[in-house]
């Protein structure tokens, strides 16, 4: 509690009786949530927390379903094929999150016995996961004493302490916020608690100031929409590429396998050039590349595919090649029969790639 005033210590004490007991009638009820009363999975904590950074609640719910179907528990994960969990991940985005998904189960079946560590520090070792993940982690699924900062946290915590801090360069003061609000016991529930306000009550726009369980406390209600200050958003840069819908007569669509660094590596994708800021596509070295086929002529669709990802917009064109049959392949290269391609895990980016080919 470093720099503290008794102001802040005395209302960071204010914050978590109330919140339990909020959280106690309103909760929400998610697939990977635990009753109270009821010790959490921890790996359902785990791969609910994965799949949750950068991706709605809303989103991940089927997801969340379809993966503790598939893999139960932490071996099956462990055990099971990156593609398979790369294909089933297809539409989550993020996908480095899947292959650290694989590789941090694989680690804890290896080091730990098959045991998740249950301290924050323990955690931090396992790959993909953050300070955040092992604070959320260490608190929901083993009640350790953790300061849980997520964006909804950060909001909470900016109106209750009326701070000016601003995102992201001042992060580290919502953390010291957090941490002098969070309580000893039921750390988890405390966690979750703020989670789900900001996500229902203390919302970016229009907060529900007059519902809220802490508005008696809360020193920034009268400008809550200005909190927390943010620094304006850099305008991304737009790249373009060219992607080949290769087909066959007798019903097959040629696929690439991703390399494994780099933007969706190791996921299927359409053929094409790189991703490139301020210059056309370079059709002529994917053409080189593609010299394994018996004909390359191809006829441009008509538009774009568009696409934003994390730092960039992209803009997408698709080249058509119509070829009379398979042939043998690259090992990164594979026929799908395109009978299979509604089921088959693209990622969005080709998905909107094969729609424009496909009209």
């Amino acid at each position: 509690m470093d720099h503290a005033t008794k102001t802040e210590i005395a209302l960071g004490q204010k914050i978590a009786p109330p919140m339990l007991d909020w959280y106690d009638q309103h909760r929400r009820h998610l697939p990977w949530r635990h009753d109270p009363g009821i010790k959490a999975n921890p790996y359902y904590v785990w791969m609910s927390e994965i799949m949750l950074q950068q991706t709605t609640v809303a989103t991940v719910k089927s997801y969340f379903e379809k993966f503790t179907n598939l893999w139960p528990d932490i071996s099956d994960m462990a055990n099971a094929p990156l593609e398979d969990i790369l294909q089933e991940w297809a539409g989550l985005g993020y996908y480095a999150r899947a292959r650290n998904l694989h590789k941090c189960a694989q680690t804890i079946m290896q080091d730990f016995n098959g045991q998740f560590p249950e301290t924050e520090a323990e955690l931090l070792m396992l790959p993909g996961i953050g300070p955040y993940t092992a604070a959320a982690i260490a608190s929901i699924a083993f009640n350790q004493r953790a300061v849980v900062v997520d964006g909804n946290i950060e909001r909470v915590m900016s109106r209750v302490f009326k701070s000016y801090a601003e995102l992201p360069k001042e992060r580290a003061e919502f953390y010291r916020l957090a941490n002098l609000a969070t309580p000893d016991s039921r750390v988890g529930d405390y966690a979750q608690s703020l989670m789900d306000l900001g996500a229902t009550i203390c919302t970016p726009k229009s907060p529900k100031c007059a519902i809220c369980p802490i508005q008696p406390h809360c020193l920034g209600k009268l400008e809550a929409e200005g909190l927390p200050r943010k620094a304006p958003k850099k305008i991304k840069p737009t790249r373009k590429g060219l992607s080949l819908w290769i087909t066959t007569l007798d019903g097959y669509l040629l696929l690439e396998r991703r390399p494994e660094k780099g933007l969706l590596g190791k996921m299927p994708g359409l053929p094409g050039t790189d991703w490139i800021e301020g210059q056309e596509p370079d059709i002529d070295t994917l053409m080189q590349k593609m010299q394994f086929l018996p004909k390359l002529e191809h006829q441009l669709a008509e538009g774009e595919a568009k696409h934003t990802f994390t730092h960039f917009h992209l803009f997408l064109s698709v080249g058509k090649i119509t070829l009379s049959n398979t042939c043998d392949l690259p090992h990164n290269y594979f026929w799908l029969s395109l009978d299979q391609l509604d089921e088959f895990g693209l990622p969005t980016v080709f998905k909107k790639a094969v729609s424009l080919a496909q009209r």
